[in-house]
């Protein structure tokens, strides 16, 4: 995607990423039914923060947005990685 390179199930310290832009520090999380459980959560946005506090932002999407409109998830993705570009920069 836009000539970037992204690792699917990637390590970061004691997590793993989804998927992970190393050139934009930029995990992509796919969430399953189980993060919609109040422990899940929580658990959740913890590790974003960890995640964030070494420079990576995190977006998120769930099971139902990719199988309800996969082409505006790509959309969001794209957005999200010229966005990040441009703060980079």
């Amino acid at each position: 995607m836009l000539g970037l390179r992204f690792r699917a199930q990637h390590p970061i310290d004691i997590f793993i990423a989804d998927f992970y832009c190393h050139s934009l520090k930029l995990v992509i999380e796919i969430d399953g039914g189980i993060h919609l459980n109040a422990d899940q959560r929580e658990y959740d946005i913890g590790r974003e923060a960890e995640i964030n506090h070494w420079g990576i932002e995190v977006i998120r999407f769930n099971n139902d947005e990719l199988e309800a409109d996969i082409d505006q998830v790509i959309r969001d993705i794209k957005q999200a990685c010229v966005k990040r570009k441009m703060e980079l920069e």
